[in-house]
């Protein structure tokens, strides 16, 4: 299925190339399964949302390995696709970018002829892609607009789409400058997090089990050298730290400050695999 990550200091800029490249699990060896795009996001110094996609595999695209070395910033959204709805080209790479917001989702929305009808003219004109994904993210910051708060606009946009339209998952990873919001929603797919460690910052290591990447590395000479949370589809490397999110957990990451909230009932119409297409149902298989 289409992996997600995402990671926030809160405050220094580093680099993210650990979990990126070097990781046991990093998205680079993710995206062996994972064939249809990569994208990564982040924050500029004025703190304006920038991405980097394209429709090819991580692990064969110098530009995503060139950045994952190179990018500093404080927050970070990527994400490896495996197509379910939409072409195979770069306006459906994820993360998707609306007003000074990143989004990138792993799952099956339906009804998304329903969801148009949602949608204003404005609205529409911020979707440049065919996937039920940035349909979904348009609609979460239209109703961001419409309540002026980020956190009430996401769970409003995310009840409405559980109580009307036929849903498999809708795990998620939003990001303004310096916060991030992750939901696992409902239990259908994993998402996992790993909390800054206390004292973390220059020597701290990950200790590797791929048989790539024996030993430890020293994180400082990888650029990330400050405590940090990390949210992802699967653990990354063999921290005990990581923390499989409850579903229906919506995580908010404000700085270094966490809360869990859980705002949503179950969906109203579940997909099973019997209901999706064997493209979709390939899309959200796990990885082995």
């Amino acid at each position: 299925m289409c992996r997600l990550f995402g990671m926030t200091t809160g405050g220094p800029r580093v680099e993210a190339s650990f979990w990126l490249l070097d990781a046991p699990y990093s998205l680079k060896e993710q995206s062996r399964r994972m064939p249809h795009g990569v994208g990564l996001g982040w924050f500029s110094l004025g703190d304006e949302p920038v991405r980097d996609r394209a429709p090819l595999a991580a692990f064969e695209n110098i530009d995503f390995a060139r950045g994952a070395r190179h990018i500093v910033s404080h927050t970070f959204v990527s994400h490896i696709r495996y197509a379910s709805t939409g072409e195979v080209n770069v306006h459906n790479c994820h993360p998707f970018d609306m007003h000074d917001r990143l989004f990138a989702h792993n799952g099956v929305v339906k009804g998304l002829d329903i969801l148009e009808g949602w949608l204003t003219d404005v609205d529409k004109a911020l979707i440049k892609g065919q996937t039920d994904s940035e349909m979904v993210f348009a609609y979460i910051t239209a109703e961001i607009r419409r309540h002026g708060d980020t956190t009430t606009g996401l769970i409003e946009a995310i009840r409405r789409i559980g109580a009307e339209l036929p849903l498999y998952s809708v795990n998620l990873l939003l990001a303004e400058a310096h916060r991030i919001w992750a939901l696992r929603y409902p239990e259908s797919n994993e998402l996992w997090v790993l909390p800054p460690k206390e004292g973390g910052g220059p020597g701290e290591t990950r200790h590797l089990v791929s048989p790539h990447e024996p030993g430890a590395v020293d994180l400082t000479s990888l650029g990330h050298s400050a405590p940090a949370y990390v949210v992802a589809s699967e653990p990354m490397d063999d921290d005990p730290a990581w923390r499989l999110m409850e579903p229906g957990e919506l995580l908010i990451i404000d700085g270094l400050k966490e809360e869990s909230r859980f705002p949503f009932d179950p969906p109203r119409f579940q997909l099973t695999h019997k209901e999706m297409s064997a493209k979709e149902v390939a899309s959200q298989e796990h990885a082995a």
